[in-house]
């Protein structure tokens, strides 16, 4: 996937959440918990996400921020994708609040 488009990524995160290609951390495990998100909330908001911010040089693999909203209920997700293995990795989750966000939970606020 060379020169690949955030729409290219999107695609390919999307693909790999419907086919459970999925890693998820001890990270994730341990915070979804605590937020009470259930993993049954990011699988099936799939078709609602959208890449709000890209870390193209994060720490192991390129990462990004995705918007999702199931039932009305909005959370970012941060994912990795790991194109070469056919595989993303959950990294964490959480609700996005006001004090952080824009309204639209998909801009940050300025500091």
């Amino acid at each position: 996937m060379k020169n690949k488009t955030s729409k290219d990524i999107l695609n390919f995160i999307k693909s790999c959440i419907r086919r459970r290609r999925i890693r998820w951390t001890y990270h994730v495990n341990m915070r979804l918990k605590g937020r009470f998100i259930p993993r049954e909330v990011i699988l099936p908001s799939v078709d609602s996400y959208e890449i709000i911010e890209e870390y193209p040089k994060d720490k192991y693999l390129p990462s990004y921020l995705v918007y999702a909203k199931d039932k009305g209920h909005i959370i970012h997700i941060h994912i990795a994708t790991d194109i070469e293995n056919d595989i993303v990795t959950i990294i964490t989750s959480y609700r996005p609040t006001l004090d952080k966000w824009e309204k639209d939970f998909k801009t940050r606020r300025k500091k």
